[in-house]
């Protein structure tokens, strides 16, 4: 059996999306740091934050509460260790439908109530676009886009902030650098 990873990823949601919650990745990064954590980058511009967690663990809350006070403002935050991050790719029934991986997206749920908002859309006909819901994470196929997608704005209203999401390519991405990173010895 492989070694578990130790590294984390935070979803911040709504990060560097027009002019609300602005914020440099050099303040982000400094401010996971200043929780404790190790190993840290950030991915894109956006709000995706890759780290090992301190040896007492991170909470969302925490990250949220952090952000408020360091940084003026907060942001829904959804921690996903890595190697539930590699199962939620794993499970996706989506990829093979999935033309054009940024069309694709995971929608990485914070809650129970989330889950179950996905999971009454998926009793929807959503042609030509498509919906599938997992444990952790739904999976949306949005073949017009996000903007003109009905079912993206149907997510939207039915989860409020209850979730965030990332386009299929960023997703592997960010499973690509964690795999990439360092791993502490046990």
């Amino acid at each position: 059996m492989a070694k578990p990873t130790l590294q984390s990823v935070a979803f911040l949601r709504g990060i560097n999306v027009g002019r609300a919650k602005r914020v440099a990745m050099k303040d982000l990064r400094d401010l996971f740091q200043q929780l404790g954590c190790a190993d840290v980058q950030t991915v894109l511009n956006s709000g995706n934050v890759l780290f090992t967690p301190p040896s007492a663990g991170l909470s969302a809350d925490e990250v949220e509460k952090a952000m408020e006070q360091r940084l003026g403002f907060s942001a829904r935050t959804v921690m996903v260790p890595g190697e539930h991050l590699a199962k939620i790719v794993k499970q996706n029934p989506l990829e093979g439908a999935a033309s054009e991986p940024s069309r694709l997206l995971v929608v990485f749920l914070t809650s129970p109530t989330a889950r179950r908002a996905l999971q009454t859309l998926t009793k929807q006909d959503w042609t030509p676009g498509a919906m599938a819901v997992r444990q952790h994470a739904g999976y949306l196929w949005l073949p017009d886009g996000v903007a003109a997608s009905e079912l993206m704005a149907a997510v939207a209203r039915a989860t409020g902030d209850g979730i965030t999401s990332r386009n299929w390519s960023t997703v592997l991405r960010i499973l690509a650098l964690i795999g990439a990173m360092p791993q502490e010895a046990k």
